[in-house]
């Protein structure tokens, strides 16, 4: 039987990046002894690797795909293949961002002002790639972690740091300079898996689902039931994604109606339709939301 070797990030994104499979369907098993999880897909042959390391082994081929950071393929300079952005750091649709942060006292205003200085960062190569644009030079090391602490002790004059809204540089008493780049996870493979028809099969059926169930997070269903004369203005109360299925029940007259809405705006849409008319109203979790 063919397998399709998938590497699935080990550290900050491995909870939420099984939770994501387990939503699309699939059942992954990891145990604290073993970098080798089990899956409930014979056809996939899952390993876990840190996300800095993952574009390397799927560019040489050592992995068909992986999951991985866009910010580590820029680092490594991978020619790697994105098939889709699966974003969901903490659940949400936000990008992270690395970012020059400096000391909320410090006297550094912008990145010209870093000529000299000294730098602290895990994205050496992205770093060095953002100086050079700007003309600048400066001493930067490699940071192993704490690499917030490093700049409030001074020990380096600024660090090139991982952030999604900034509170924990503002908590370090750090002022956010720039933003050396974004990035998303990604699902990325190589050229060779994509020649591949039946490893590229696999892999967009993959993608497909982890899509449906990235996009149906914080989503629901609803199904209620009403009088068609009140149609008109449950209507105008609802908001979806698309058109509301309607269709017509077996007691003259009435209508069932479903859609799907924002988790968010349940609470306050609910009682709107049942003073339009609504009547056993129904609200669902949704796995996979695919168009």
């Amino acid at each position: 039987m063919r397998k399709l070797k998938l590497g699935l990030p080990k550290g900050s994104l491995q909870d939420s990046t099984i939770k994501v499979f387990e939503r699309a369907g699939f059942k992954v098993y990891v145990s604290s002894r073993s970098y080798f999880p089990a899956i409930d897909d014979e056809e996939i042959s899952p390993v876990l690797l840190r996300a800095q390391e993952m574009s390397r082994y799927v560019e040489d081929g050592a992995l068909d795909c992986g999951i991985t950071g866009a910010d580590w393929v820029l680092e490594n300079a991978s020619k790697v293949v994105s098939l889709a952005d699966l974003i969901y750091a903490k659940q949400s649709a936000v990008k992270v961002r690395w970012v020059l942060a400096v000391p909320e006292k410090s006297s550094i205003k912008s990145v010209k002002d870093l000529e000299g200085k000294r730098i602290a960062t895990e994205v050496v190569n992205v770093t060095k790639k953002y100086l050079k644009k700007n003309k600048v030079n400066a001493e930067i090391e490699f940071s192993w972690g704490a690499t917030e602490a490093k700049v409030a002790d001074g020990l380096v004059d600024a660090v090139v740091e991982l952030t999604e809204t900034g509170s924990s540089l503002r908590a370090h008493k750090l002022r956010i300079v720039a933003t050396i780049c974004e990035s998303t996870t990604q699902f990325v493979t190589n050229k060779k898996a994509m020649a591949d028809p039946w490893k590229k099969k696999k892999m967009d059926q993959i993608v497909t689902l982890l899509q449906g169930a990235i996009t149906a997070n914080n989503m629901v269903g609803l199904k209620m039931n009403a009088k068609e004369e009140n149609l008109d203005r449950l209507l105008k109360v609802l908001t979806s994604l698309q058109d509301p299925t309607i269709s017509s029940l077996s007691r003259k007259g009435w209508v069932a109606i479903e859609t799907v809405i924002n988790e968010g705006t349940v609470r306050s849409l609910i009682p709107q339709l049942k003073d339009a008319g609504a009547q056993g109203i129904i609200e669902y979790p949704l796995n996979k939301l695919i168009y």
